[in-house]
């Protein structure tokens, strides 16, 4: 799954451009269209509302985030939700993460982020339950 998530050049020149209505070999070049092919979804895969369902995903505790897992923001307008891969702590007291993402402005990144880990934040840890 992290092989695929690095097919699209994260964090290089060769990076997939950001888009919502573009695509890549069939899935969207957005979050939900980056997380799906990621995870070898059918294409062009699930909106990130639809990836935090039971059909994909069940939610985890965010002291429980492996590798492959998602950190999703499903709450609001498509130009507000988020979806990212989580692929590592950076330390020992879970202060942050690194992850893959494909964001607006950008395009594929693997990056150090905190989404999930503060008070009050809609962000919430799931695992992956249809991975191919």
């Amino acid at each position: 799954m992290v092989a695929r998530a690095r097919s699209w050049g994260p964090a290089t020149a060769q990076r997939v451009p950001y888009s919502q209505t573009k695509t890549r070999d069939g899935y969207r070049t957005d979050g939900s269209g980056y997380a799906s092919m990621a995870l070898g979804l059918t294409k062009p895969g699930p909106i990130t509302v639809d990836l935090a369902k039971p059909a994909y995903t069940k939610p985890i505790p965010m002291t429980q985030l492996l590798q492959g897992d998602l950190v999703i923001d499903p709450i609001g307008t498509n130009t507000a939700r988020m979806v990212v891969i989580f692929d590592r702590w950076t330390d020992a007291g879970h202060t942050a993460y690194w992850a893959y993402q494909q964001r607006a402005g950008y395009g594929t990144d693997h990056r150090i982020v905190t989404h999930g880990l503060k008070p009050g934040t809609q962000f919430r840890a799931y695992r992956p339950v249809n991975i191919r």
